[in-house]
């Protein structure tokens, strides 16, 4: 019997990529409304929502195939806010890669919770944030990175980057490359989005460059890491400031505040999801690229 090469028509390719980056894009979506929603009561740490929150984050860690990072993806810490000492959770998963160097890429999963009778929802700060890792970990769990790559969502970014700063407690600073931080990435009437880190890390800039210059649909802004210029300045402003103070590079990606920053109305109607995910998109061009160099601190 001969056996005869079946040749798809390319319309028929084109169709079936169109469906599977259109199924990628609903579940990147579906994330960050599931995240910001009513149930979730805001996801302030020792809450019924924060708990559903962080239920929810590990079952996407479980269904994407990540490894436990330590062990277990529930990293417990204990921190202090004002009289009260509070129990904080960071999810923490992997994907080994090609040789043992290390990135983590991270956004706090944590928000204000209720206030005044209002939920303060936080879907862009940091929903979108938390959406897009478990976007970005899809990607590498199908396609094995150079680094070994940590996803950890931060708890307690709101109360001090607490989660941050036990996390980067327990690590030996020489072991991780790069941190590469998402906080507030899905809105911006002007369609930019910055960088910040370059200033401190000018080793990073070429990659940036490039992965700016290919992108044509978002504007990447480099800048918010000068010494000297005040609340301009974002250096210690998300989590990736606990990696910094070690030494350790960052990038943070993130928008300029918005009228709805730290308010009940930042809520998933006001998201841009054209522009999310087109930076989503961005961010994991700029991560596949910088795992394919080494970087020198």
């Amino acid at each position: 019997m001969k056996i005869r090469s079946i040749i798809f028509p390319a319309f028929v390719f084109v169709f079936w990529f169109g469906q599977v980056n259109s199924q990628i894009r609903d579940e990147l979506i579906s994330n960050l409304q599931i995240l910001s929603s009513e149930e979730m009561g805001g996801r302030l740490p020792g809450t019924k929502g924060h708990l559903k929150a962080r239920e929810f984050i590990i079952t996407r860690y479980k269904q994407i195939g990540l490894t436990p990072f330590g062990g277990e993806f529930d990293q417990e810490f204990s921190f202090q806010a004002g009289d009260l000492k509070l129990i904080g959770h960071n999810i923490l998963g992997s994907v080994m890669g090609k040789t043992d160097k290390v990135m983590v890429i991270s956004a706090h999963y944590d928000h204000l919770g209720k206030r005044n009778g209002n939920i303060y929802f936080g879907a862009d700060d940091n929903a979108s944030g938390v959406a897009a890792l478990l976007y970005i970990a899809q990607y590498f769990k199908q396609h094995q990175p150079n680094h070994t790559l940590i996803f950890a969502a931060f708890d307690a970014e709101e109360l001090g980057l607490q989660g941050a700063r036990y996390f980067v407690s327990t690590l030996k600073p020489e072991s991780v490359a790069l941190n590469i931080n998402m906080d507030m990435i899905s809105r911006n009437d002007k369609n930019e989005i910055y960088v910040s880190g370059a200033t401190h890390y000018p080793q990073l800039k070429p990659v940036l460059n490039r992965v700016n210059e290919q992108n044509n649909t978002v504007t990447l802004k480099q800048g918010h890491d000068r010494k000297n210029t005040g609340p301009e300045d974002w250096t210690y402003q998300s989590d990736h400031g606990e990696f910094h103070k070690e030494g350790i590079p960052f990038v943070y990606f993130g928008v300029e505040d918005h009228s709805d920053y730290h308010r009940h109305t930042d809520t998933f109607d006001k998201i841009d999801t054209a522009f999310y995910y087109d930076v989503v998109k961005m961010i994991l061009d700029f991560t596949k690229e910088i795992d394919l160099q080494t970087i020198e601190k």
